[in-house]
């Protein structure tokens, strides 16, 4: 299916150059006599690389044939994570550069999504946010629980987020996977 250039909203995904981009930002400008440009800043789904890039008003896109597959993640060896869809039980493997800085908030069992262009995996789709248990942290001195105290907390999954200082070893916190920042405690 053909896009028009003017079908380039923010999160819109095209193909391009054969390969498959999503919209990032996106700006029209509209020149006299009816015609008009669009700037976007494009992330290939492939290699993650950022570009800015500049239509004219006449140009057609590709829309991208990217699908998507809700799976469990099943375990890491080496350089590659595993997953499996759990209709089919199909299992795929995907590189660690893939996966990229999602990988520290994996467990075992979680349940995800996998973005597959060409029948290839090119992206994994996490939930904004993640349940992590603390497994080492600093106690807080008494009379220092102020929220607005932090210290280094380490989650089940290997990573070391910034908490507040009231939380302790063996609490369960959510934590946002497009910051990688604490949101909240999560009661149990």
């Amino acid at each position: 299916m053909a896009l028009s250039i003017t079908d380039l909203k923010k999160g819109t995904l095209f193909q391009w150059e054969g390969q498959p981009y999503r919209v990032v930002t996106y700006g029209q400008k509209v020149m006299g006599r009816g015609g008009s440009i669009v700037n976007v800043r494009i992330k290939s789904l492939i290699d993650g690389k950022v570009l800015e890039k500049t239509f004219k008003g006449n140009e057609q896109l590709d829309s991208a044939d990217v699908s998507t597959q809700d799976v469990q993640y099943l375990y890491k060896d080496g350089n590659a994570f595993f997953f499996m869809n759990e209709t089919t039980f199909d299992q795929f493997e995907v590189s660690a550069d893939i996966v990229g800085d999602y990988g520290g908030y994996l467990k075992e069992g979680d349940r995800l999504q996998l973005q597959f262009f060409n029948d290839r995996p090119i992206n994994v789709v996490l939930a904004k946010n993640v349940p992590l248990a603390v497994t080492y942290t600093e106690t807080a001195v008494k009379g220092d629980t102020s929220s607005s105290i932090t210290k280094d907390a380490t989650l089940e999954t290997g990573i070391t987020i910034k908490v507040p200082a009231f939380i302790q070893q063996g609490d369960v916190v959510s934590v946002d996977t497009s910051t990688g920042s604490y949101r909240e405690r999560v009661k149990s």
